[in-house]
């Protein structure tokens, strides 16, 4: 078909179902992609923070830090789970198989949309208003210099509202299949920690500018 792609990665028989991996390939690209910025350690010449400014800055541990993320993608996971198990419909899947490109872009931009503004809104409302602010956003402060693990290091409530009621919304009113979504939630997870990771180097410079939308 003239115009479309086929995306079916999942012949008759497939092992993993676009549900699983739409819920948890977003979790391990997030591990992977952080794993390698933390090979770039060493790489002093790129750091925009020292160290030290590591060690004396941060007010919370890399242990909690990683306790805190974890905690973010199990909420994520079951979420998705939920929002699979009640959108999921195997004519949906089996359409999707070839979708036209255009639907497939009109699909991320709409998404994509959806979540920056959704994201940037709700961070302006968290800083604005002195209780949220205190007793949410805060936790998201105490990590000055940041790990590119710690993308998703902030509150449970901060984390339920902005990423994933947010990347909720985002698959719904995109109308986007589970298949779709694994594309999404890539792009989704590597902008986020190229956005934060601490390194200056051209091309994640270049993608930082970005977090003004939503980062602090």
């Amino acid at each position: 078909m003239v115009g479309s792609v086929n995306i079916d990665h999942q012949g008759k028989g497939g092992y993993v179902s676009d549900e699983v991996l739409g819920t948890f390939l977003p979790i391990v690209v997030y591990w992977v992609y952080s794993g390698l910025y933390l090979m770039f350690g060493n790489m002093d010449n790129y750091r925009l923070h020292s160290k030290k400014d590591e060690d004396e800055k941060n007010l919370v541990s890399k242990k909690e830090v990683v306790k805190g993320v974890l905690l973010q993608q199990i909420v994520q996971a079951a979420v998705a789970t939920v929002l699979f198990a009640v959108t999921g419909d195997d004519g949906e899947s089996g359409g999707d198989r070839h979708t036209s490109i255009f639907v497939l872009g009109r699909q991320l931009f709409v998404a994509m949309l959806m979540l920056d503004t959704w994201q940037y809104f709700m961070h302006q409302y968290m800083h604005q208003n002195k209780f949220l602010y205190k007793h949410t956003h805060a936790q998201h402060h105490r990590l000055i210099v940041p790990y590119a693990f710690g993308a998703l290091y902030n509150h449970p409530l901060e984390g339920l509202i902005l990423d994933t009621i947010g990347g909720a919304l985002a698959f719904h009113v995109s109308g986007m299949s589970p298949r779709t979504s694994i594309f999404f939630s890539h792009l989704l997870r590597s902008r986020r920690l190229m956005i934060i990771a601490d390194y200056g180097c051209p091309e994640i410079s270049s993608i930082s500018s970005l977090k003004t939308l939503r980062l602090p």
